[in-house]
């Protein structure tokens, strides 16, 4: 049985925006990020509903949409105050201080938001959507080695935030 356009895009579409929300770390560019997407799947329905995982094809059409350039300005924007990864119900277990998830994923936010969108996608792809690093090079055109090497440099960088953050909470203690 062939499942129509909007059957697919009623059955995913919280799935697909809760993707571009880790994606994006702004739930309104996800909303947009999204909306692209599917509207370009529409148009090529007939041959994305014949491939072995048309899940999987707007998926990658949303990362693409994420990717573009045509995105550029939207990052250079991004508040990471509002949405927060404790808003996607299936992106962390149960956290036992409602508080102390918000400040985590807060953080999480702000130092998410100062990678650049390759790492960042790598960084989503590999934890967020356990993909391994033949699968994210494929997704991304690259080899597992540039793969590796953006992941390698995002944590790098994550890590030096953080403890960044802690010389500066101490200093204030």
């Amino acid at each position: 049985m062939t499942v129509t356009f909007e059957q697919f895009a009623v059955a995913r579409l919280p799935s697909l925006l809760r993707y571009a929300v880790v994606l994006t770390g702004d739930h309104d560019l996800a909303q947009d990020v999204v909306q692209e997407a599917l509207a370009r799947a529409q148009v090529k329905w007939r041959r994305i509903s014949e491939a072995d995982s048309p899940e999987a094809y707007v998926r990658r059409m949303v990362l693409n949409e994420y990717l573009s350039w045509r995105r550029t300005w939207a990052f250079r924007n991004v508040h990471t105050v509002g949405e927060r990864l404790v808003d996607i119900h299936d992106a962390r277990g149960g956290v036992l201080d409602h508080a102390d998830g918000v400040v985590e994923a807060d953080e999480l936010w702000s130092r998410l938001a100062t990678l650049g969108r390759k790492q960042r996608a790598v960084l989503v792809l590999r934890y967020y959507e356990q993909q391994d690093d033949e699968a994210i090079a494929e997704l991304l055109n690259c080899s597992p080695a540039t793969v590796r090497s953006h992941a390698s440099r995002a944590i790098k960088k994550l890590r030096l935030s953080e403890q960044q953050n802690r010389i500066h909470a101490e200093e204030k203690s």
